[in-house]
């Protein structure tokens, strides 16, 4: 399964580098201006990535952020959780018992925002062409249980699976399932550059220098038709090169909101000191952090693995690190996602040296045992330096590890990483929709975002297939046990912390509560002026 790159929780902050854009809040003191949402995703087109906001192929969560915005899904997941409900669809249902024929029919009078009517053959056409053109780090894994798509008249799509899958209505809600205009979407291949057009509740106009996005006019869709309720004429999305700059712009009043990201130094001193006029909003968050390996690598073996999940001390890496805006974890499930088990520490316990030094010593392994643990030095924030800088001088204080550190860029990172170049490495997890099935099957499946060479038959044939059968996710949990407990047995991965996520807005600003997800993915539609 491939799996979007993704950036991690408001409290971690994503240094991406693009250009500071300066738009003004004072326009809209009367209530007529664009609500000004600030924000340090990046939006970059390279010969590599031509087109970084075709859902076909953008796969991360400021492309994401976009998309949201202005495609339409056939279901959505309701603000605050719950099962998909339709979207632009009238209605959606599983057709069999197995979960393996899922229908949908759309709303009458839909149309694209040209005013164009959404058909059955658009959706169809849409979600195919992710399939076809299955792109290097796309979200071809959300729907490669496809089958076959077949149409009935104008509005009635049928999707017919290989595999069952209950998450599929989950799968559907994701802008990976987007629908867009098939005369200006190729069905072979991406669409050049960064404008989108849909049907979702607003139109975007990207303003772009020297490649990259600095700025992002949304505009209420007059022709949209769907669940979401549009609480606000325009919104306008400023880019900055870093938390810093974002967090400038919002004393100066040149920003409403600082959303994706804020760093813990900002979100510490926003509780600690409050400012006046300004709010900071805790939203629950989602993602991850965690060590990932080259399995086949002979230094990271499964005795070596096992021994820096006992030596690690997660409590101490969030707290020192980033304070009151993470926590340890202990599985890749979440606390806050049903199904989650403290399956690592009910394997290592507390963390203890002795311990790990017996795994190493029983396995015949030599110690120190040397290798460089990888780390993205500007896709994760600044934080992310000193969390690996800890994770360091955890192994190296035990004796039993000769560890350096090594940062790169995103660039040069995700390209190594997916090709085995590196041992032990570390990367973010933010989930595609709130089911442990997305927080497993990436890792565990044989087509793994992480290009990873572990396998586990037991979950790849047994338990992933076993726990998409139940329609009743609850049901799934005795298989999402042993799947967590494997992970902690066999260590292909190694969860490390899960965060909040924090808000900061200016007063006058209402619905802040609800514009960025459980998954972290903006909800502009949700800001309004009360007062306006």
């Amino acid at each position: 399964m491939k799996r979007k790159t993704l950036v991690l929780p408001a409290v971690v902050g994503l240094l991406a580098p693009v250009l500071a854009a300066c738009g003004g809040t004072e326009s809209g003191a009367d209530g007529k201006g664009a609500i000004v949402v600030g924000t340090t995703d990046q939006l970059v087109a390279s010969k590599e990535n031509p087109a970084p906001l075709d859902p076909a192929i953008g796969y991360e969560a400021g492309v994401w952020n976009v998309l949201r915005q202005t495609v339409q899904t056939l279901t959505t997941v309701p603000n605050g959780g719950g099962e998909p409900v339709p979207e632009a669809a009238r209605s959606c249902t599983f057709t069999d018992t197995a979960n393996e024929s899922y229908r949908c029919t759309l709303r009458s009078g839909l149309t694209f925002a040209d005013g164009t009517p959404v058909t059955a053959e658009d959706v169809k056409h849409s979600i195919q062409r992710v399939i076809d053109i299955d792109a290097e780090s796309g979200p071809i894994g959300l729907l490669s249980n496809i089958d076959m798509i077949e149409t009935k008249g104008e509005s009635q799509v049928i999707f017919h699976l290989n595999t069952p899958d209950a998450t599929f209505p989950y799968k559907l809600a994701t802008p990976a399932a987007g629908i867009v205009p098939k005369a200006q979407y190729p069905a072979k291949t991406a669409r050049k550059g960064f404008q989108v057009d849909g049907s979702g509740p607003y139109t975007m106009k990207p303003e772009v220098e020297d490649g990259r996005v600095v700025r992002i006019a949304f505009e209420k869709n007059p022709s949209y038709k769907g669940e979401l309720k549009v609480l606000n004429d325009k919104v306008e999305m400023d880019l900055f090169p870093d938390t810093a700059a974002m967090g400038k712009a919002l004393d100066e009043k040149k920003i409403h909101l600082m959303t994706r990201a804020m760093s813990p130094e900002q979100a510490h001193r926003m509780l600690v000191s409050p400012k006046e006029g300004v709010d900071l909003t805790e939203l629950p968050g989602l993602a991850i952090s965690y060590l990932g390996f080259n399995t086949k690598d002979p230094v990271v073996t499964k005795p070596v693995r096992q021994a820096m999940a006992q030596i690690i001390d997660r409590g101490q890496i969030a707290g020192k690190v980033y304070g009151t805006t993470a926590e340890p974890l202990y599985s890749l499930i979440p606390t806050s996602i049903a199904g989650h088990t403290n399956a690592f520490f009910n394997k290592y316990g507390e963390p203890s040296t002795a311990k790990a030094a017996k795994i190493l010593d029983a396995a015949g392994v030599k110690t120190p045992v040397k290798f460089t643990l990888h780390y993205t030095s500007d896709h994760y924030g600044p934080a992310t330096a000193e969390e690996f800088k800890a994770i360091q001088q955890q192994l190296n204080a035990s004796g039993l590890f000769e560890v350096s550190v090594r940062g790169e860029e995103w660039s040069k990172y995700r390209p190594e990483q997916k090709r085995g170049d590196y041992a032990a490495y570390g990367m973010g997890w933010f989930p595609d929709f709130p089911d442990p099935d997305n927080y497993t099957a990436p890792f565990l499946d044989a087509d793994n975002f992480l290009n990873s060479p572990y396998r586990s038959r037991e979950a790849e044939k047994v338990l992933i297939p076993q726990s998409r059968r139940a329609a009743d996710r609850t049901a799934a949990a005795d298989a999402y046990e042993k799947l967590q407990d494997i992970v902690a047995a066999d260590v292909p991965v190694l969860p490390i912390w899960q965060g909040k996520q924090y808000v900061a807005s200016r007063d006058g600003i209402a619905g802040v509560e609800r514009s960025v997800s459980a998954t972290s993915e903006l909800q502009l539609w949700e800001l309004n002026r009360p007062n306006a």
